[in-house]
């Protein structure tokens, strides 16, 4: 009896093993270690402006310049300052 509980034992060690292995190997590279993601830069900050018309802050890529101004949109540039 105690022979088939160390086999019973064993064969289910094997199998949750395999299971293991063949559940890491499907997961997607970037998920498999954390070192992949802890390697790779932040992305870098992008500068706010404030809009001279609303006041609301928005990305400098985004920058519509009018007069030495900075403006969020093309509307907000064509419209006179407060």
């Amino acid at each position: 009896m105690t022979r088939i509980l160390f086999w019973l034992a064993l064969i289910f060690l094997v199998v949750a093993a395999i299971r293991s292995k063949l559940k890491s190997a499907s997961r997607p590279p970037e998920q498999q270690s954390g070192r992949a993601r802890a390697a790779e830069a932040p992305p870098q900050a992008e500068a706010m402006l404030c809009c001279s018309h609303c006041g609301v802050h928005y990305p400098a890529s985004e920058n519509v310049a009018s007069d030495g101004r900075n403006y969020c949109s093309a509307a907000h540039a064509g419209l006179p300052a407060p």
